[in-house]
C-alpha cells in the first residue's frame, strides 16, 4: 500500500490502529495445562485466545509530508498506549467535514483505520472532532479491531501540521 495515497478514510485508520497495537501486545496465552488421564499424559489445552480490550489513549503531533488538492498527507510518531509512527491522510470534505484514513507502525506489525468528523476553523487553526474505527491489522496485530473510538485534533493553518487524539477500546 502506498503510505502516500490520498484517500481520506486512512486518517482514522491509523489513529485506530495506534489503539489496537496495545491490546496486541498483551495477548493472552494458551488456557490451563489440561487434565490428566490415568496414563498421566496431559490432555492438549485449548488454543484459541481469549478476546482482550485494550483502553487505548494515543496522541500524535504530525508534520506535512506532502498536499493534493484538500488531502493532507501527515507523519509523526505515536505515543501514549504504544509506540511507533503514524501517516495520516486527512481530507477536508467540506467546510465542515473531514474524512481520514489512519495507519501506524509499531514494531512487528501495523494498525490501520478509516473515521471522520466535524470541522471547524477558528483563526488561524482549524479543529476536528468525530470518531474512528480500527478495519484491518497485520502481524502481530492481524486481529485488532475497533469501532466508535474518539478522534480529535488541530489543524494550524500556516503549516498544515495536525495533533491528533484517538482513545477508546480496541479488542485483539
Amino acid at each position: 500500500m502506498n503510505r502516500q495515497s490520498c484517500r481520506p478514510e486512512r486518517l482514522s485508520g491509523v489513529l485506530t490502529a495506534t489503539t489496537v497495537y496495545l491490546g496486541l501486545l498483551s495477548a493472552l496465552g494458551p488456557l490451563g495445562p489440561g487434565d490428566q488421564s490415568k496414563t498421566g499424559q496431559r490432555a492438549s489445552a485449548p488454543s484459541a485466545l481469549a478476546a482482550r480490550s485494550i483502553s487505548l489513549n494515543e496522541s500524535g503531533n504530525l508534520h506535512l509530508t506532502s498536499r493534493h488538492g484538500f488531502t493532507l498527507n501527515e507523519r509523526g510518531p505515536a505515543s501514549g498506549t504504544i509506540a511507533g509512527t503514524i501517516y495520516v491522510h486527512l481530507k477536508i470534505v467540506s467546510s465542515k467535514r473531514v474524512a481520514a484514513e489512519v495507519n501506524i507502525y509499531p514494531s512487528g506489525g501495523s494498525i490501520s483505520g478509516y473515521g471522520s468528523a466535524s470541522y471547524r476553523r477558528e483563526g488561524a487553526t482549524g479543529s476536528f472532532s468525530g470518531s474512528i474505527s480500527i478495519n484491518r491489522g497485520t502481524g502481530s496485530y492481524n486481529h485488532a479491531r475497533g469501532s466508535g473510538l474518539s478522534f480529535s485534533g488541530t489543524i494550524r493553518r500556516s503549516d498544515y501540521a495536525i495533533t491528533v487524539h484517538v482513545r477508546g477500546n480496541v479488542t485483539d
